[in-house]
Parts: C-alpha cells; structure tokens; sequence
C-alpha cells in the first residue's frame, strides 16, 4: 500500500513520477498528490522547482532564488506546505491512489508531506513516491515495515499502482 522507487541520478525520480502520474490519469484514474518540474529559466542559476498538484491546475513553486553564488538549501518551506495544504483537502475525496513527488528532506524531519503519507495510508489509500539515499533511512523508519520497493521501471511501478487500486476497489466492495 505505500510503494516506493529509489532511482539513481538527479531529477530521475521526478520525471519518473510525472510519467506514472501522466499516464494513469491518460487511462481516467483519478489520482490525487504533486509531482515535481524542474524549470530551467536562466543558464546562468539554479532551475526552479515547482510542484503541480494533481487535482486541478494548480501550480506552487518551492525554490527560493538565493543568488548565483549561494549554496545553501533553496526550499521555500512555506510554498511546500502550501501545496500539502491543497494536496490534504484532495484526500477528502478519497482518490484511489496517492502520488507524492519525493519523500525529502523534510519528510524525513517530519514535515512536508509526511503527514498526508501517513493520512493516506490509514485511510487505506495506496501511495507510491520516490526517496533519494540520502533520505531512505528516515523513509523506511517512517513506513515501519509497510513499504514495498519498487524498480524504477515505468511498466512495473504502473502495474503496482493497479494493483494496488484494484486491491482498494475490492476491499471497499467486497
């Protein structure tokens, strides 16, 4: 019910999500969560990062421009919990399947989307996100034993989520 891909190179686990995400709304699933673009708008900075929430059109952007020279985080926190805000009021429809672009930094320190990964799940929502090295000791810390991994396979993880929809369909009917 909480699958998860852990996809090698920067900016590989968004792209990945969005496809999945794409594609299962291509086919009518109704699926609720954020996934993540990395917009290139000057050669000369960082790109900036923005979520699209999957239940309407809304678009949040959660990269602060610190300067050509800055290395330090660049997460607008305040722009991420606004798109948990939007995402949480989507889970009072009860979507057949959850995506989160990434379990991050912030999830892993409590923050974030970590609430409504956690929400999602006692409801009885299937939820698939990507988790980078960096953060999978939290991630598997936080799912307590629930997590399935995932190849990052485009086919296997749309195969998973079916499943897993199909799975709630027959909880909930039967």
């Amino acid at each position: 019910m909480l699958g998860y891909v852990t996809p090698k190179g920067r900016g590989v686990g968004d792209v990945l999500m969005a496809q999945v995400a794409d594609r299962l709304r291509a086919s009518g699933v109704a699926v609720a969560g954020a996934i993540q673009a990395n917009v290139e708008r000057d050669p000369t900075r960082k790109c900036d990062m923005e979520l699209h929430v999957l239940t309407g059109t809304s678009v949040v952007k959660i990269s602060q421009d610190l300067g050509r020279h800055a290395v330090g985080c660049r997460l607008d926190a305040g722009g991420l919990e606004h798109a948990v805000g939007l995402v949480a009021t989507s889970l009072l429809a009860v979507p057949p399947l959850l995506i989160i672009n990434k379990f991050g930094k912030q999830e892993a320190d409590g923050h974030g989307f970590r609430p409504i990964i956690g929400q999602a799940v006692a409801a009885g929502i299937p939820v698939l996100t990507s988790v980078g090295s960096a953060n999978l000791e939290g991630f598997l810390s936080f799912a307590d034993g629930m997590a399935e991994p995932l190849p990052p396979d485009e086919d296997v993880i749309l195969a998973w989520c079916r499943d897993q929809i199909a799975q709630t369909d027959a909880a909930v009917t039967g």
